[in-house]
């Protein structure tokens, strides 16, 4: 049922105020399970890292949603989006040219975009550049991303890459041995993220969760693999198989009466009065008779129906409720106190236009709880539908942050650095093949002596010029592999990991100090 008129009879039959499960639906919110905390990496990243930054997925994984969430979340007045799609437009020429159109540039040329990159720094505006689709960029079009993504000494934009996993080897194959980029993966949806991530949708469009059972959101969950635009498919499927299950067992009965049912009536009674005859002549034959008594006939109860039969609404069809006026209600998100909704229907969150001088953000993910508003339910069928299960929906889960673990039983004896020099000495030392964990930036050397201070062990700090504003930046560690950084981040306790630390090698650190100096 793909037609116009079958979508009309899928809205009526669940009484919903739109398709819930359709790319793009009035007045939705963005689902923050599993993204919230991306988004808050990649404002984190923008501000501190030097890297082009790569957020890769399959189809269907919500890139593109994530994209539109991180253009709506920043803050108009001091961050210019421009939004390149590569579809179509795959080459350098084709890329450069959507940028320096977006930017007011003459000539699509790397050179030209970054002198207009830096007069709009020198007005207090930084520049997004965020391209969708990049899976089809080719290696013209990556090499000329990358130059911009350096910039000069004096600017440079943040250049932000969304596709699919084929993209991180065709920039490993142009950047060598050199770290030019940073790498998120996103994450498919556990079943209980999958179940609020429905419940949203559903009523959005004045339904709720009840219209499918347990096992059909595990089923989804299943079919689907945890990914959002597959959910919506699977999950629309399911509703209109049930839909046309539930009026196939109504209209069944219809088909086995060929006549008006009075005239069904009369025939059954003819028969039942045939039967009684049959039965009862052979008795009378049989009976004695007295001379002269007048012979007794028997008498037919002809008007009388037999009591044991029964006919009262028989195969009697009933309606199927296809009208009604929905219920609408605020999504989950916003009961939560989500993120609301942009100027292109995508979520806005609060920013300020001063940007705050130590940087924890990306909250851990997960939806506050709380119990939805019971929606109206539709009128009551004779045959009960296979979907429509009454499952009182459970509160969402929040998604626990992880658990503080215990410092590393081995503590090296490194002094902490207590200045700029001290750590620019030790980061120098250092083999350049290494690498430190990044945990935040700051404005304030005193904050960044306090940190230190507080955490010991491994803690360090260097200092930067970003924007020609000095920047103390805070690392752990020293590790031999990119691997063993990623284990030492799962065992930095709950509130270091909340700022969403990342691995680097030290000698993009050697770089910046030598900018620096």
């Amino acid at each position: 049922m793909t037609s116009l008129h079958a979508d009309e009879a899928f809205l009526g039959h669940y009484q919903l105020s739109h398709d819930p499960f359709a790319p793009r639906v009035p007045g939705f919110k963005f689902f923050p399970a599993q993204r919230k905390p991306v988004l808050g990496q990649l404002h984190h990243l923008a501000r501190y890292s030097q890297l082009l930054l790569v957020v890769t997925g399959p189809l269907g994984s919500g890139k593109t949603l994530l994209r539109q969430a991180l253009v709506a979340s920043t803050n108009k007045q001091s961050v210019q989006s421009v939004v390149v799609s590569a579809r179509g437009a795959g080459d350098a020429a084709g890329v450069l040219r959507q940028v320096a159109q977006a930017l007011d540039v003459a000539t699509a040329e790397p050179n030209a975009i970054l002198k207009q990159v830096v007069q709009l720094g020198l007005t207090g505006q930084e520049v997004y550049l965020l391209v969708d689709d990049a899976e089809q960029l080719d290696e013209s079009a990556l090499e000329a991303l990358l130059a911009l993504a350096a910039g000069t000494p004096e600017g440079r934009p943040h250049v932000f890459l969304f596709g699919e996993s084929s993209l991180i080897a065709d920039l490993e194959q142009i950047s060598g041995d050199q770290e030019l980029f940073h790498v998120i993966e996103l994450q498919p949806y556990e079943e209980e993220e999958t179940r609020e991530y429905l419940a949203q949708r559903l009523e959005g469009a004045g339904q709720g969760i009840e219209l499918f059972s347990a096992a059909q959101i595990s089923d989804i969950h299943e079919s689907s693999d945890g990914w959002p635009g597959t959910i919506n498919q699977v999950a629309r499927d399911a509703m209109i198989e049930a839909m046309i299950a539930s009026r196939s067992a109504v209209k069944r009965p219809k088909m086995g009466f060929t006549m008006p049912k009075k005239h069904v009536l009369a025939i059954s009674a003819v028969v039942v009065v045939a039967v009684a005859a049959a039965w009862l002549i052979p008795g009378r034959s049989k009976a004695p008779t007295t001379a002269g008594a007048p012979t007794e006939q028997a008498q037919l109860p002809l008007g009388k129906p037999t009591p044991n039969v029964e006919f009262a609404n028989s195969g009697q069809p009933t309606n199927l409720p296809m009208v009604g006026q929905p219920v609408m209600r605020g999504p989950l998100a916003e009961e939560a106190g989500g993120i609301s909704e942009g100027d292109d229907g995508v979520p806005v969150e609060g920013s300020s236009a001063t940007p705050p001088t130590v940087t924890t953000t990306a909250p851990p993910a997960g939806v506050p709880a709380g119990t939805p508003a019971t929606p109206v339910a539709p009128a009551a069928k004779p045959t009960p539908a296979p979907t429509v299960a009454t499952a009182k929906p459970a509160a969402p889960v929040a998604k626990p942050a992880p658990a503080p673990a215990a410092k590393p039983a081995e503590k090296p004896v490194a002094t902490v650095a207590k200045a700029g020099a001290a750590g620019s000495s030790w980061y120098s030392s250092q083999p350049t093949g290494n690498f430190v964990v990044q945990i935040l930036g700051t404005s304030s050397e005193a904050n960044a002596q306090a940190f230190v201070k507080e955490q010991g062990g491994e803690y360090r700090y260097f200092k930067k010029v970003l924007n020609g504003k000095p920047l103390y930046v805070i690392t752990y560690g020293s590790f031999p592999s990119r691997a063993a950084a990623d284990s030492a981040i799962k065992a930095l306790p709950a509130k270091v990991q909340a700022g969403k630390p990342w691995p680097r090698t030290v000698a993009s650190v050697q770089q910046e100090l030598a900018a620096t100096r």
